[in-house]
């Protein structure tokens, strides 16, 4: 049996602050000790061996982050995501996150299980950190609806439907309503790209015939307004339908305002924002150049203004977490696809490695307690998608999925020290205070003392249970 022990730092769990040892055992939490007052039924830390010491003095203690939006290797746009499983989870760990939640895509007129048997393929044997599947659901139909209660059974558990991209992933209310009913019989939660498709893409040909063209113009098109009407009609949809609804990137006043009218009702409806809706802004699309290519990503980056509603939504649970929606594209050919027309610059941002660090940078000034910060990046979404208390917490039992961060350095994020394969970073040049110092996943070091000590394969699949959330 091979025991570790984390010594002299501040646990940090959604609930919890405590100065505590931590003993880890075949890769699980065996026990935690309050530093100087062994408690009942665990152990004495000052007279405990262990294969490996860990000392997290003055340091933090936290459950390794579950980024719950990732796009490793999704083609879009005439191109593929640049991070490959193994990339994307390295960079993630090197960010904290220890485990993500992968989007496999069902290509019209082929079966669910065709496509998650594609992306289980491009992930198995290749992944530094744990991962989990959800499933874009391109095609409904009735064989897609009888394969969706398989899936669940098998720890799929969540379906992306999008009302945005017609002729790629979009779906059609009628079609919506049917896998919310699926899902409200299976158990499954539908999760939602709310963005009106159709009347954007006649706000695209209009801008382009007028010739505005520049990256600036994808933000003006996609207005918050068809945000808030695609998430008002999304949560009447589910509503009708009986069923839970978790809706992915919001970025806009108007559709946190939905959000909350809808859990003021007393409906199962959940909230996701992202780091770039908190952080970045239209003043990023509209960078001189082509610049603001590098900011393309649906939802949009929307004015300032907007992220005081996040925060606020943050604060009071009517959004419940941050994901990244990591979906990166070179900025040297791949972004630069769409010279000339904004509507072929594909759509993504990186992100995964960056998440962990700027939520902290929120604690810092004053957006978030250090609690909250756990809560929205390890334990709800852990939660929401049924792998809590497996991950997202610092308990016995847990897997040993553990971060020690230093919450008094200081950094520079930049592409010339981020590991990410992809040529630049959204947030070029921000100082930001707290780094990743050590890194466990089940027990393993991934990280250790801000080395790469992991490996591609350490990382395994991770069946899901439903949605934990639900009444």
């Amino acid at each position: 049996m091979s025991r570790t022990v984390i010594r002299g730092g501040l646990v940090i769990t959604a609930s919890d602050e405590l100065h505590a040892d931590v003993l880890i055992e075949d890769g699980r939490i065996a026990a935690l000790a309050a530093s100087g007052s062994p408690a009942a039924g665990t152990f004495t830390a000052p007279t405990f061996t262990a294969d490996r010491i860990i000392d997290a003095t003055g340091k933090y203690v936290l459950p390794g982050g579950v980024d719950a939006h990732t796009h490793m290797e999704l083609p879009f746009g005439g191109t593929f995501a640049s991070d490959t499983f193994e990339t994307g989870t390295r960079a993630a760990a090197w960010g904290g996150t220890t485990t993500v939640v992968d989007f496999a895509v069902q290509s019209v007129g082929r079966s669910l299980r065709e496509g998650l048997d594609a992306w289980h393929a491009k992930a198995e044997g290749n992944c530094a950190v744990d991962y989990g599947f959800h499933m874009i659901v391109s095609d409904v139909n009735p064989g897609t609806l009888k394969e969706m209660d398989r899936l669940v059974e098998e720890g799929v558990t969540s379906f992306k439907q999008f009302m945005a991209y017609p002729g790629v992933f979009y779906s059609d209310d009628g079609q919506i309503l049917r896998a919310m009913q699926r899902s409200a019989e299976n158990g499954g939660l539908i999760m939602m790209h709310a963005e009106n498709g159709i009347a954007i893409d006649v706000l695209v040909e209009q801008a382009l015939a007028r010739g505005e063209t520049d990256p600036r113009h994808h933000g003006e098109v996609r207005k918050a307004l068809l945000e808030a009407e695609a998430t008002h009609r999304a949560i009447r949809l589910a509503q009708v339908a009986g069923a839970p609804l978790y809706v992915v990137h919001v970025s806009a006043t108007e559709a946190v305002a939905e959000l909350a009218r809808a859990r003021d009702e007393g409906l199962n409806v959940f909230g996701e924002t992202c780091p770039q809706y908190l952080f970045l802004s239209t003043d990023n699309l509209a960078e001189p150049g082509f610049e603001g290519a590098k900011y393309v990503c649906s939802t949009p980056l929307r004015p300032k203004e907007h992220q005081a509603a996040l925060w606020r939504g943050l604060r009071t649970n009517d959004l419940q977490v941050v994901s990244t929606d990591h979906c990166p594209f070179c900025f040297t050919g791949q972004k630069d696809l769409g010279r000339g027309d904004f509507s072929r610059i594909p759509n993504g941002l990186p992100g995964v490695e960056n998440r962990m660090d700027l939520l902290h940078q929120a604690v810092v000034d004053g957006h978030l307690t250090r609690r909250r910060w756990i809560e929205i990046a390890c334990a709800t979404p852990a939660r929401m998608f049924g792998l809590y208390p497996k991950k997202g917490t610092v308990a016995p039992g847990a897997d040993a999925d553990v971060v020690i961060y230093d919450p008094h350095v200081e950094q520079v994020i930049s592409a010339e020290t981020h590991h990410m394969n992809v040529d630049y970073s959204a947030y070029e040049g921000k100082r930001v205070t707290g780094r990743v110092e050590t890194v466990l996943s089940r027990g393993e070091p991934v990280i250790t003392e801000r080395e790469y000590t992991g490996r591609a394969g350490h990382g395994v699949y991770t069946p899901r249970s439903t949605c934990q959330y639900l009444n």
